[in-house]
Order: structure tokens, then sequence, then C-alpha cells
């Protein structure tokens, strides 16, 4: 995961999908020989030159300022998390000693969170999207993490690998993208993690789809929004997600799943944990 290499495929995927009209420039027609917005249009809108532009692009300036990088976000149009990912890869932080790599524990405040969740089915994530921990509410829902080899246990191996999981997510494919543009926030956060680099190259071996979600380069966090499964046992589930962080560790993170209440989700998910402690 080289950062120049990775900035010149982002810069390169987010010119692509702009249009002139997007960015309130003239078309004068004819073939375009690349998708999206040339360099010379984007060097336009983001106030430098042509060449300084197809340097950045090509991972050829060494140090870019902020200023520049954040107008070619704004002329790019980039979300906070994907200027954020930018300005990491485009100005990389010292890298540290390598150090061997290390699997990550569940930290313990949050396995005591996660205890007192008796009804939300809840697990924590690592920065790897590696599952340290689940509670029983989160096996009715998901499955048995535990029959699982501690390697496999992860929620973006189980997506693009395990055919059950195409059945439980309504939208399989929303649901894989967010988890490659997580992981592609993670990479740019930590391009010297070998396991986080296994993991990427194992997928994209694996799993067509992995590969060509992963070219795309989609970069967000993992924070909130909803989810719809269709469980065997429960039916028709629309749960809320949150990924709640330490502040002082961001790495891992307690995600859990709500319904809204007096819903028919909320009626469905009191039914499979009864079903599940019947068990």
């Amino acid at each position: 995961m080289n950062p120049s290499s990775a900035l010149s495929e982002f810069l390169r995927t987010r010119r692509a999908r702009l249009r002139p009209e997007d960015v309130d420039l003239p078309d004068y027609g004819g073939r375009r020989r690349v998708a999206g917005l040339r360099r010379e249009e984007l060097a336009h809108l983001a106030g430098v030159s042509v060449d300084y532009y197809t340097r950045l692009e090509q991972g050829r300036v060494g140090n870019p300022s902020e200023t520049v990088l954040d107008a070619v976000a704004r002329a790019l149009r980039l979300a906070p998390d994907e200027s954020g990912h930018l300005h990491r890869l485009a100005r990389p932080a010292p890298r540290p000693r390598r150090r061997p790599a290390v699997r990550q524990q569940p930290r313990p405040s949050l396995l005591r969170l996660l205890e007192q969740l008796h009804d939300t089915p809840a697990l924590v994530m690592g920065h790897r999207m590696d599952i340290l921990a689940w509670n029983r509410a989160a096996t009715a829902l998901f499955g048995d993490y535990g029959a699982l080899p501690a390697e496999e246990r992860n929620i973006a191996r189980i997506t693009f690998l395990d055919p059950s999981s195409r059945e439980l997510y309504a939208d399989w494919a929303s649901c894989a993208r967010e988890n490659v543009a997580f992981l592609h926030l993670e990479a740019g956060r930590r391009p010297d993690d070998p396991l986080l680099a296994e993991l990427v190259g194992q997928l994209c071996l694996r799993s067509e789809e992995f590969h060509h979600f992963w070219a795309e380069h989609p970069v967000a966090d993992k924070t909130s929004g909803r989810k719809v499964f269709h469980h065997p046992v429960a039916g028709t589930l629309d749960l809320a997600y949150d990924t709640l962080r330490p502040a002082d560790d961001p790495g891992q993170a307690l995600v859990t799943y709500t319904p809204d209440p007096a819903t028919p989700s909320d009626d469905a998910l009191r039914l499979l944990l009864s079903w599940a402690a019947s068990r």
C-alpha cells in the first residue's frame, strides 16, 4: 500500500467521476479520451499549473502545501473523509520503525459495555474490521462468530467470501462498498500495516467484486446509518447502526444495531432474541 501509487489512483478516480457541467465548466463536445475532467480542467479549477497538477497526480510532488491540497479537494468536490484521505496520502507522516504485526485485543472498557447490551446486537471492531468481541444478540443476528477461526473473524472477509452474507443484507452491494471505503480510509492512515495489506491482497485475489470496488477507491469512515436485513428466522429487520469509538483509542469501536421503538423491526428483533435464548 504505497502512498504515492495510492495518491495517483485516488486522484484519477476522483477526476474521472466529474463532468464539466458538474463544476460549471463549458463542454465543447467531442470525444474525450478519458472519463471525467481533463487534467488541465482540474488544474484550472484548483488554480495550479497543469504541469504541477500532473506531477501531483503522478505522485512526484514531494511535499505539497496544505493550501494546494485544499484547493484540489475543493475542485474535486471531495467529502470531508475524502479530503482528509488526500492530505494523508500526499503528506504522509514519517514512517515509524517497522514492528512485528500484532492482532488487536478488545479494549476492556468496551468489553464491559458489550456485556451490558443484552438486547442489542453489538460487536467490537478493530481498525482492520476484525471482529474482536461480540454479544449473544449479535450471534442471533449475524451467526456464531465463535465457530470461525480467529483469522476469519473479519467483517469485510465475511461480507465478500461468505455466500450467506448476500442473503442476509438486503442491499449487499452498498454494505460491501462501505467496507471497502473504510479499508481504504484505514490504509491511508496505516500504510505500513502488514496485516491490513495482507487482508486487502487476499480479498483482491479471491473476490472479483472486492477487486472492482477497491479499484474505484471509495473512501468513507464507518460512523452511523441504517441496514436492512433479511433474516432466515426473524424476517425483515430495519436497524440503525452506530459506531462508538473511545477518544483515546480510535482504532477500536463498539458497533451497535438498534430498531426504532414500536416498529415491526422492534418486534422482530425481540422475537429473534427470544428464539435464540430458547435454543
